[in-house]
């Protein structure tokens, strides 16, 4: 049976022989056919519809092919559109594919020259959303046709309307921040502040200050009252993002706040009332992490009543070119360029790489090739110029940090031999801190000393 079962193609063209004669050899194909004799019925009927393909005849009385594949682009530019013509040309071809034309076949065609064509646009075709997805508000910021996406999503919209706390599971650049802003706007706190953190972001000795606040004159350098996060919630939600990165000290002191539902300020004898739902995420395996020690079993608990696991991109590929064109949008008019899509070969090699660093790296991806293509259409060959250049996979700012650390506790070893104490001297940090710097980093102390000898 056909992998494409039950796709849509939307057939236009104002003669009924071939209208018929398409129609049936592609729902022998197994797909699903809606055919019109005019690109003015051809427009009425996309809302209804809702195609994957378009294929058209260029030459039609009244809006003929191009100004159907105009108008159909304006509105959905991942939905690829197929021409075909007998009066077609190479010049003709050509000037259609810039615009961004899918494929441009010329009367009489051959059926399987125009099955291959069908099968490699639903390989890389965005299609549109189904009725009615994009047009919730509280979901608006997440582009998605996934069924996985979508069964999250349908989970997010339960959980949104209880107080529990909700824990996020997935790997980096997945869109975790995103989804917690989502369940936001479809919560009863919708009307109150969303505050977000990264907790590798924040060094250890000030990231208790940043969640609870401090009172002035409380320590070096506090020279004036905060608030704190949990505060700055109040009534809404906190985000806290890399939660697996948040030291044993810190966590005891979250835990205290979830049980009481109040905050202690640093400094302050104080106990401040705060009424906040939390979500919290990482890309760690804090089963894991709880087993070394590194995580205490009851916040997480605590934190995991609720949990919603996000697929990496390349588990949810059919998102990939709607994502890349809706990135594309953006930064052509971030750049002010005059680009209108990628060539069905470019979009190809987008859909089948790896995406290890998944939504962020394709962004990075994009706007690597908006910046450097001297075309209206990016071609493969930039793409894959991209994809081969590591620069485009950016690292998440925690990752950066967590590196940079790695690389600076190794050399203060290397310096002095694999010797701790002078190492924390020069790191001007006692000894049981950079022992937990160590600690967290996996860096063992001995193989430097066998380096230095």
């Amino acid at each position: 049976m056909n992998k494409l079962n039950g796709k849509k193609i939307l057939l236009v063209d104002d003669d009924p022989s071939l209208l018929r004669l398409l129609s049936l050899r592609l729902e022998s194909a197994g797909y699903q056919i809606q055919a019109v004799e005019s690109a003015e019925k051809a427009l009425a009927c996309m809302a209804s519809f809702q195609p994957y393909l378009i294929i058209t005849d260029l030459r039609m009385g009244g809006m003929d092919g191009m100004s159907l594949f105009e108008t159909v682009h304006s509105r959905y530019p991942a939905l690829p559109v197929i021409i075909l013509t007998a009066h077609g040309s190479i010049p003709d071809a050509v000037a259609a594919t810039r615009r961004g034309v899918f494929g441009f076949l010329t009367k009489p065609f051959d059926t399987q020259q125009l099955m291959e064509q069908v099968e490699k646009a639903f390989q890389i075709s965005g299609g549109t959303p189904e009725p009615g997805q994009q047009e919730e508000d509280w979901r608006s910021e997440i582009i998605t046709r996934s069924p996985l996406m979508e069964d999250v999503l349908r989970q997010a919209r339960m959980i949104a309307s209880s107080d529990a706390s909700l824990f996020i599971k997935g790997d980096s650049g997945t869109g975790k921040e995103l989804l917690a802003r989502s369940v936001h706007r479809a919560s009863p706190r919708s009307d109150r502040p969303f505050v977000g953190l990264d907790c590798g972001a924040i060094p250890e000795q000030l990231l208790e200050s940043e969640l609870f606040g401090h009172r002035k004159g409380s320590f070096t350098g506090a020279s004036h009252d905060h608030p704190g996060l949990f505060r700055a919630a109040d009534g809404g939600t906190l985000f806290l993002d890399e939660i697996g990165d948040m030291p044993l000290s810190v966590q005891v002191k979250l835990l205290r706040v979830l049980q009481e539902r109040e905050v202690r300020p640093v400094g302050s004898v104080e106990a401040i009332p705060v009424d906040v739902r939390l979500i919290s995420a990482t890309h760690r395996d804090l089963e894991e992490q709880m087993a070394k020690g590194e995580f205490r079993d009851d916040l997480f608990y605590r934190i995991n009543v609720v949990s919603l696991e996000l697929p990496s991109l390349a588990q949810r590929r059919e998102d990939i070119p709607l994502l890349a064109t809706h990135f594309l949008k953006q930064l052509t008019r971030k750049y002010n360029k005059d680009i209108g899509s990628f060539s069905p070969e470019a979009m190809e090699q987008l859909v089948s790489a790896p995406w290890p660093g998944n939504i962020r790296q394709l962004f990075n991806i994009v706007e690597q090739v908006v910046t450097l293509s001297a075309t209206s259409v990016i071609s493969a060959q930039l793409v894959q110029q991209a994809l081969r250049n590591k620069t485009g996979e950016m690292p998440s700012f925690s990752d950066a940090r967590s590196r940079f650390e790695r690389d600076y506790l190794a050399q203060l070893l290397q310096i002095t031999g694999g010797n701790v104490t002078k190492a924390a001297k020069l790191a001007k940090r006692n000894r049981t801190e950079f022992y937990r710097l160590l600690h967290r980093h996996d860096v063992d102390p001995a193989q430097f000393k066998a380096e230095k000898r």
